[in-house]
């Protein structure tokens, strides 16, 4: 499982603007759903229902939400660069700066945790996300998550 396979250039926001947790969920809920025609409120309802279980904030400046829809048909990915940092709940509690949006069809099982695992591996590495943060555009970042050598060593 590769980034490009879930992450279309169109889906990457370089300078999201979001006052909370809530309001960036929906700007991506809305993302999300123009990205996959699925109803913008049931993309944003699965990402609530997720984060009631759980912080996506995973820590670094970095969240990874993600929820399965029963109408999906393959994996789907939004990445965004919020241009002012906001309190995510993030378990080192430290404000999300990156976020990448994770969507999977109900019966995605192993392919969701891989993706999940992928994402995971290629945001972990400090340095990567300062370039991230960094690049200037949504071109550079798709080539940042999709084919830097960092995110095939990762």
């Amino acid at each position: 499982m590769e980034i490009e396979d879930i992450l279309n250039q169109r889906c990457v926001v370089t300078s999201l603007q979001a006052s909370s947790k809530k309001h960036a969920l929906e700007e991506l809920a809305r993302k999300a759903s123009a990205a996959t025609g699925l109803a913008e409120r049931a993309v944003l309802d699965v990402l609530l229902e997720r984060e009631r279980l759980g912080t996506t904030g995973v820590g670094c400046g970095i969240a990874i939400p993600h929820g399965k829809l029963p109408d999906l048909k393959k994996l789907y990915g939004c990445f965004a660069r919020l241009e002012t940092p906001i309190d995510f709940d993030a378990v080192d509690n430290e404000p999300v700066d990156l976020i990448f949006l994770l969507l999977a069809p109900e019966s995605a099982g192993a392919a969701h945790l891989k993706a999940l695992a992928r994402i995971s591996r290629v945001l972990r590495n400090a340095a990567h996300c300062e370039k991230l943060r960094a690049a200037a555009g949504p071109d550079r970042i798709y080539t940042l998550l999709t084919r830097d050598d960092q995110t095939r060593a990762a």
